[in-house]
């Protein structure tokens, strides 16, 4: 199962960039699939459980955006949407084509994220108490 090891890599990445920017937790990432990136969805949404443990992103979200595939037709120069990643050909006209412009992505798009202020204002609202001033 290679989506375990993606998961982990997209955790790595999304821990790296959610440090930089001072988060104290992530509770969403934000993923573009790409129909034709031979990564199956549910597998990787199994494996981002497993690979976010201890993390920052443990308990987090992964949001899937599928992305189809669309090819160039080097014929009538259109990009079309690929009906059929079987038959690589443009819908069109019919001519086979291998020019993918979209469908091959695993692109991190967003996080969102809690920096440590955040999470101690809404700790003291869910006590009652008055959030720090910023």
């Amino acid at each position: 199962m290679h989506e375990l090891s993606i998961a982990y890599s997209l955790i790595d990445a999304a821990e790296s960039a959610a440090r930089a920017h001072n988060a104290h937790k992530v509770t969403a990432v934000h993923l573009k699939l790409g129909a034709f990136s031979g990564v199956v969805k549910g597998p990787l949404l199994f494996g981002y459980d497993l690979a976010a443990k201890g993390t920052l992103l443990e308990g987090s979200r992964l949001e899937i955006e599928e992305v189809p595939v669309i090819v160039h037709c080097p014929a009538c120069g259109q990009d079309s949407l690929l009906p059929n990643v079987q038959l690589f050909a443009c819908p069109l006209c019919g001519t086979p084509t291998a020019d993918i412009r979209q469908g091959r992505e695993i692109e991190i798009t967003a996080l969102e994220i809690i920096h440590d202020s955040e999470d101690r204002d809404a700790s003291a609202e869910r006590n009652g108490q008055k959030p720090a001033d910023r």
